[in-house]
């Protein structure tokens, strides 16, 4: 496993996520819209039917990639290793993440609010219509920093725990969660399973970024102490059990203040307000958290790497 994680992780770095790729969570995301309007047609009860949908989504993700790795290594084993190593890659989006985030930036570089805001709802789930340009800067830095635990160190921790099929399942739980983990009428009951689960199988990677983020800080030379100690006093403010410890690592970092009013499919709400308020959010924040995120991520993936590669020369 030791390989095929440093295989899959610089793939990642230096290819990203074509668009053009068939990606393994597009088919994860056409499953679940399938089966979703299948099983909400045959079962009454909403809550049972997310349950089933999650089980068959992951319980089908992790069945096919262990049966799709088990059989190209009986044949050969090194289409074993070269199959495993790129289905661990398609769980990483270090590179897309920051691609992605450094789009939105552009836009506002050139004063264009109108595309920053169509960049933007291309990696977030909330409105993005109307949201002014600290609106955008903050939903950016917000999603980069959630997404560094989703799309650096829980791949990178459940790859290294069971290979691509624990991985794989992890973004199965993931795609659920984004897709029908929302408390509004339509899903309050049927992604009431799906949003739980996430918060599982996030719980530990999470906490894994409470100790890196101020590391990784440290390296960039911005404040780490300060990181900690935000996320210490502001981690658990969030409404999930998770997404507050790395924003408050962020905006530790940063010197700036995450939360606020946002919009899901026109539903307002309020998040808490996360880190100290040192000074005004700036467009170049958008960049201070790319680089953040890319640390962090070489950060968690020599963590990984030197533990994995101790545990080898063990046995």
């Amino acid at each position: 496993m030791f390989l095929k994680i440093i295989l899959a992780y610089f793939l990642d770095l230096l290819i990203g996520d074509p668009r053009w790729f068939p990606h393994p969570v597009k088919g994860i995301g056409k499953l679940i819209t399938f089966l979703e309007k299948r099983l909400r047609t045959l079962i009454p009860n909403q809550r049972t039917a997310g349950i089933i949908l999650v089980i068959i989504v992951v319980g089908l993700t992790y069945s096919v990639t262990f049966f799709t790795i088990r059989g190209s290594s009986y044949i050969n084993k090194w289409a074993g290793f070269i199959i495993e190593s790129f289905l661990i890659f398609t769980t990483f989006s270090t590179e897309d993440l920051g691609k992605e985030a450094n789009e939105v930036y552009r836009a506002l570089k050139i004063n264009n609010l109108k595309i920053a805001r169509k960049k933007l709802s291309m990696i977030v789930g909330r409105d993005t219509e109307n949201l002014n340009e600290d609106g955008i800067i903050r939903a950016t830095i917000e999603t980069v920093a959630e997404n560094s635990v989703d799309g650096v160190i829980a791949p990178l921790f459940y790859a290294a725990l069971g290979g691509a099929p624990l991985a794989l399942a992890y973004k199965a739980i993931n795609t659920l969660d984004s897709m029908i983990g929302y408390k509004n009428k339509q899903y309050i009951y049927f992604g009431w399973f799906s949003a739980k689960l996430d918060d599982v199988a996030n719980y530990i990677p999470a906490r894994i970024s409470a100790l890196l983020i101020p590391v990784a800080s440290l390296l960039l030379k911005k404040k780490g102490g300060r990181a900690w100690r935000t996320i210490l006093r502001n981690g658990n403010k969030s409404p999930s059990p998770n997404a507050g410890i790395p924003e408050a690592g962020f905006a530790g970092a940063l010197g700036i203040q995450l939360g606020g009013e946002v919009s899901y499919q026109g539903e307002k709400s309020y998040k808490p307000l996360i880190g100290e308020r040192l000074r005004r959010k700036e467009r170049e924040d958008i960049l201070r958290a790319i680089y953040l995120m890319y640390t962090l991520s070489l950060v968690t993936f020599t963590v990984t790497v030197t533990i994995l590669g101790y545990l080898q020369s063990l046995f």
